[in-house]
């Protein structure tokens, strides 16, 4: 599964933006007004869920950047299992960079996987996997990152169907070191046929931050935002800035930049108008947690403390009869 050089991906990914963003033909829905309310830090114990840890909630954790078997990286893997005995969360997406050091080898996957995890694996925590730049594109096959074989795809969140009739979610998990034509019409496709009220992204490569890829960011997001913004995405995740980032909302859209949990450039991300809050103190994990309007955050350091957390909100909630027939489709691939 040979992939082109990444100089030959940026200027194939240009090309292929105005291809298929300004030719796709679909009229965006009117999108919901956000808004973000961030919450006071001060005085916060480490250890402390300040989410509100409801029920009926789809909650899950975000890790980027994490595979590299180091202490750090361990470090952050305990607090995970420290807060999920509190945030039972079912899954973690992984925004790749899963496995460093190029070809993956039974000794990566224990190394770098298996033994940092394996407290929330033994308690059936599912992971969710996208590549990154620095992955083996064999590790589609590998069972625990639940990829099926596949570059990109989409699920529907693991959980009761009271959660999944309460807050219709769906997540797209993209290959964004190699965005062809093949993968952004899928793309296309998939977000248009979803009847999910919060649809999420996760992919490697940010479209927003202020970090040493700000340059090359501009091609993402010229690859990808226009279909985002198109088809109504809430929320996009992605990593390979080792630090974290939370944007301004960008034409409605929040997106985080998460890409510290086995690697850290501290001090890396200068200040500038479209990123709210940048950490880069310290490794890293996201908490998060969505019911009906709300989708709930919180960053935390591997000294347990919080880095960042509030409130993303939307408006517009369809009545409870659309919730559930929208059921029917939000998990299809």
């Amino acid at each position: 599964m040979a992939r082109p050089t990444r100089t030959a991906q940026l200027v194939m990914a240009a090309a292929l933006a105005g291809l298929l963003t300004s030719g796709c033909g679909h009229e965006s829905d009117a999108r919901p007004a956000a808004t973000v309310r961030q919450a006071a830090l001060e005085g916060i114990a480490a250890g402390t869920v300040m989410l509100p840890n409801s029920p009926t909630s789809v909650k899950f954790a975000v890790i980027g950047d994490s595979g590299r078997g180091t202490r750090p990286q361990r470090d952050v893997a305990d607090q995970m299992a420290r807060y999920q005995q509190q945030f039972e969360f079912p899954f973690t997406i992984m925004l790749g960079d899963n496995l460093y050091e190029g070809v993956a080898t039974p000794e990566d996957y224990r190394v770098k996987f298996e033994q940092p995890y394996q407290a929330l694996l033994d308690r059936g925590v599912l992971f969710y996997a996208a590549l990154g730049n620095h992955d083996d594109p064999r590790q589609v096959y590998y069972k625990q990152f639940n990829m099926k074989g596949r570059r990109y795809y989409s699920f529907a969140p693991p959980g009761n169907t009271l959660v999944l009739v309460t807050t219709p979610v769906e997540f797209f998990a993209l290959d964004s070191t190699y965005l062809d034509r093949e993968q952004l019409t899928w793309l296309d496709q998939r977000l248009k046929a979803s009847a999910a009220e919060w649809k999420i992204c996760f992919l490697h490569h940010p479209l927003y931050t202020s970090g040493r890829y700000r340059l090359a960011s501009l091609v993402q997001r010229a690859s990808l935002e226009a279909l985002f913004v198109t088809h109504n995405v809430g929320v996009v995740f992605s990593g390979h800035e080792h630090i974290y980032q939370r944007s301004t909302l960008q034409s409605g859209i929040q997106y985080f930049v998460s890409g510290g949990a086995g690697s850290l450039r501290n001090g890396d991300g200068v200040p500038t108008s479209y990123i709210a809050r940048t950490f880069s103190g310290d490794y890293h994990f996201m908490l998060v947690e969505i019911e009906g309007d709300d989708l709930h955050f919180q960053a935390i350091s591997r000294s347990g403390r919080t880095i960042d957390a509030g409130t993303l909100s939307r408006a517009g909630r369809r009545p409870a009869a659309a919730r559930v027939t929208a059921l029917g489709t939000a998990g299809r691939r």
